[in-house]
């Protein structure tokens, strides 16, 4: 039996308690609100996973000292946007080295960054064990009615990989271990932008051909700057990269991609996340994306045209005008680079 603390209480990091708790663990689970922390003491948390009676064992709290005190490992289900923030917060607590496992998907703009390395900028290397990737095709709302669901640990260290494969896995939930950090985080990061364009060409109408273009090339354009960035080519073919894509380009319960339909559809960005209510990470990762572009020299036509849209005014219609109006080219160059 592990002491994990889950710090974020939305859908992921409470459908994750449940596993947590589900499998033995001493589990803590933290929201910065304390009516919510009483909601999930009372076995509900009804705006995040609406229906589901959660486990006596899953135990939360809106006291940060004692969410820290609490843990040997620290799991980290925040939007990438309070990555930082609440590392702070955590640092500011911490009496000894602690495993860090983060399972959001996002890349802070300006600074490019990824999570683990924001994290790593937050706390201190004495109070770091270390920080491990959590990532895959997997929404909250399936893993909680047990749906079979696999993802990916990823971390340079082997042993820290194993350690959170082992605290997670479970008859229903699969985890494999993957050494490739960078491409895990990439691919986890970029497919939202994928998902946004896949969810606007839905709301025009414009049916699975289109679906099935964004999707292939969208992946293209992921791995030839993940690989430019220093990951493995074969990471994008995993689950972290063609799986996680997959479900969040096709699936109902897809944030990203119901923000993308909403556009499609002629609401602009405010009015989307407005009625959201929750987090859209493609939105700000966009931003973050286009910057990575333009500093590795790496064509990204999709997420450009996706730029354009939110950050720039352009109408959708138009943007789909531009990516299908470009030069033509051979379809193996991507492979060919790659290789």
């Amino acid at each position: 039996m592990e002491k994990v603390t889950v710090f974020g209480a939305g859908s992921w990091g409470t459908a994750l308690s449940y596993v947590l708790a589900q499998n033995g663990h001493d589990l803590l689970l933290w929201t910065h609100r304390k009516e919510q922390a009483e909601e999930i003491n009372n076995h509900t948390n009804e705006r995040y996973l609406k229906g589901v009676q959660l486990p006596d064992s899953i135990k939360a709290t809106a006291d940060l000292d004692r969410a820290v005190a609490h843990a040997d490992i620290i799991v980290l289900a925040v939007p990438t946007k309070a990555i930082r923030e609440v590392s702070r917060d955590i640092r500011a607590r911490l009496s000894k080295k602690a495993l860090f496992v983060h399972v959001s998907k996002g890349i802070e703009p300006d600074s490019l960054k990824r999570i683990s390395e924001m994290i790593r900028d937050e706390i201190p290397a004495e109070f770091i064990e270390e920080v491990v990737i959590l990532s895959g095709p997997s929404h909250a709302e399936e893993v909680v009615l047990e749906h079979p669901t696999t993802v990916t640990a990823a971390c340079a260290n082997t042993q820290a990989a194993n350690r959170i494969q082992d605290l997670f896995m479970n008859s229903y939930f699969r985890v494999y271990t993957n050494t490739d950090v960078i491409g895990v985080e990439i691919g986890g990061a970029l497919k939202n932008i994928i998902a946004l364009a896949v969810g606007i060409t839905d709301g025009l109408g414009y049916g699975d051909n289109a679906k099935a273009a964004i999707m292939t090339r969208g992946l293209a354009e992921i791995a030839r700057l993940g690989v430019k960035m220093g990951a493995t080519p074969l990471t994008f073919s995993g689950l972290s990269g063609v799986g996680d894509l997959i479900v969040t380009c096709t699936s109902v319960h897809s944030r990203n991609w119901r923000a993308g339909n909403m556009l499609g559809k002629g609401k602009s960005v405010e009015e989307v996340l407005e009625e959201m209510g929750m987090v859209v990470e493609g939105i700000r990762t966009t931003k973050a994306a286009h910057q990575l572009a333009e500093r590795y020299q790496v064509p990204m036509p999709i997420t450009q045209a996706l730029y354009m849209v939110l950050f720039e005014g352009v109408k959708p219609e138009l943007a789909v005008e531009e990516l299908m109006g470009r030069m033509k080219k051979n379809e193996m160059e991507d492979l060919v680079d790659l290789l």
